[in-house]
C-alpha cells in the first residue's frame, strides 16, 4: 500500500448552509492530505444529493441514511479511511458508533457526545478496535498554543500556580434562536444540543485549552450556570473553580452573552517564575513575563528550530496564519498518525498532541460534573 495516497474521508452532517463544516473542508484540503469522496449530508434524499454534488461527490456516494453509509463504505474497496461528524450534538455518538462499528476512523466535533456513558462506550469502541478517534479541538493547533505547552513542560514557568481561561462570545445575547437562525436553534435546543449550553458549546474549549496547555488534569470544581436570555432553555454564562491535581487552582469563565466578545478565547497561566498570556484573537503572539522582569512579546515563526511550534508553522514570520491553519494542524496530526498505522508503525495518538476521544471524554466529565455542581448549589465536585 502507498501509505502517502490522500487519506479518503466522509462526512456526515454540514450540508449546505453549514459553517463548520466548511472549516473542517478547508483543514482537510490546506496541505492536500485528504479527499473528500462520500457524505451524508442531509437525511432529506433531494438535499443530500444536491449538496453532494456542490461538493463534486460522485451521486452514488451521497447518502442519505449514515448508516448506509457506513455499511457501504466499509464494503468499498475504494472506501473512506475516516468519518467527519459535523452534526448537532445529539447525534455524534449514534453517527460515531456506527462508523466505529463498521471499523472506520473518526474524527468528530466537540463535544464528543450528550451523555458521560455515550462518551465511555466510544472510548471502549476505539480502543477494542484499534481505531483512530481525532475530538476537535483546533485551537490546540496554533503554533504558539504549542509553544507555550513547550514553555510549561520545560519549566521556565517554575512551579504552575495559578491557571486562568475564558471564552467570550456575545452572538446570543439576544434571542438569536428565535428568529430561525439554523446555528442558534439547534444551539439552545436541549433536544439537539444536550444538556449543556455555553458550557458545551465554547466552555469544553476552554477546559481542553487549559488542560492542553499546563498537562495539569481537573480534579474537583464549583461551577454556576446562569441563563440571562428570558426564555432559553439552556445556559448561556458559566463561572467555574477549578482545582487541579498538584495543588494548582484555577478558573474557567466561559459566556455567550459577553457583550463586545467576538470570539475571545484566552489562556493564561502563572508559575512561580513566569507567566503566559495567550489570545485566540491575536493569534501570531504570545505573553511571556519572567519574574521581576518586563513581559516579552514571542511571534509565531521565531520560536525555536524543530518546536512544537515550528512543526506548526506553515509562512513565514509576519504572514499571519489564523484559525484555518490551526484547524489544518489537526488534520496534519491525524495524517501523521493515520500514515504510521496504515505503514505498520506502533503510533500512540495519546503520546502525540492530536486531542483524541479520551481528550473528549475528559470534555464530557467536565460538562457532567459542573451540571452536578450547579444542581448543588455550586458545591465542590469531584471529576468524574
Amino acid at each position: 500500500m502507498d501509505v502517502q495516497r490522500r487519506i479518503r474521508i466522509g462526512l456526515v452532517g454540514g450540508g449546505q448552509g453549514s459553517f463548520i463544516a466548511g472549516a473542517h473542508r478547508a483543514a482537510a484540503r490546506l496541505d492536500d492530505g485528504y479527499e473528500l469522496v462520500a457524505g451524508a449530508l442531509s437525511s432529506d434524499p433531494s438535499r443530500a444529493l444536491a449538496s453532494g454534488l456542490e461538493m463534486r461527490l460522485a451521486p452514488e456516494r451521497c447518502y442519505a441514511d449514515y448508516a448506509d453509509m457506513a455499511r457501504r463504505e466499509a464494503q468499498r474497496s475504494d472506501g473512506i479511511d475516516a468519518v467527519v461528524v459535523v452534526t448537532p450534538n445529539h447525534l455524534h455518538f449514534p453517527v460515531a458508533k456506527a462508523f466505529l462499528e463498521a471499523g472506520i476512523n473518526v474524527i468528530c466535533d466537540k463535544p464528543l457526545t450528550t451523555r458521560l456513558d455515550h462518551a465511555d462506550e466510544l472510548l471502549g469502541l476505539a480502543q477494542r478496535g484499534g481505531l483512530l478517534f481525532m475530538v476537535t479541538h483546533p485551537y490546540s493547533g496554533y503554533p504558539l498554543v504549542r509553544h507555550a505547552r513547550e514553555l510549561v513542560r520545560s519549566g521556565a514557568l517554575g512551579d504552575i500556580r495559578v491557571v486562568q481561561v475564558e471564552y467570550a462570545q456575545d452572538w446570543l445575547a439576544e434571542p438569536l434562536e428565535r428568529t430561525g437562525q439554523k446555528q442558534a436553534a439547534w444551539r439552545a435546543d436541549p433536544e439537539r444540543a444536550g444538556p449543556a449550553g455555553a458550557l458545551g458549546d465554547i466552555g469544553t474549549h476552554a477546559f481542553h485549552l487549559a488542560q492542553f496547555v499546563t498537562g495539569l488534569e481537573v480534579e474537583q470544581l464549583a461551577a454556576e450556570l446562569t441563563t440571562f436570555v428570558p426564555g432559553r432553555a439552556l445556559d448561556d454564562n458559566v463561572q467555574v473553580m477549578l482545582r487541579f491535581k498538584g495543588g494548582a487552582r484555577g478558573s474557567l469563565w466561559a459566556s455567550q452573552v459577553a457583550t463586545g466578545s467576538a470570539n475571545r478565547l484566552q489562556v493564561r497561566v502563572f508559575g512561580s517564575r513566569a507567566a503566559i498570556h495567550f489570545d485566540q484573537e491575536s493569534p501570531e503572539q504570545l505573553l511571556y513575563t519572567r519574574l521581576g522582569e518586563a513581559t516579552q512579546i514571542m511571534r509565531r515563526g521565531a520560536t525555536p528550530a524543530g518546536g512544537d511550534a515550528a512543526l506548526a508553522t506553515r509562512l513565514p514570520a509576519g504572514h499571519p496564519e489564523g484559525y484555518f491553519e490551526a484547524f489544518a494542524q489537526l488534520y496534519a496530526d491525524f495524517a501523521l498518525a493515520w500514515h504510521a498505522r496504515a505503514g505498520g508503525q506502533a503510533f500512540e495518538a495519546e503520546h502525540h498532541l492530536m486531542p483524541t476521544v479520551r481528550d473528549g471524554r475528559q470534555g464530557m466529565a467536565f460538562i457532567d460534573a459542573a451540571l452536578r455542581s450547579h444542581r448543588g448549589g455550586c458545591d465542590w465536585v469531584a471529576m468524574s
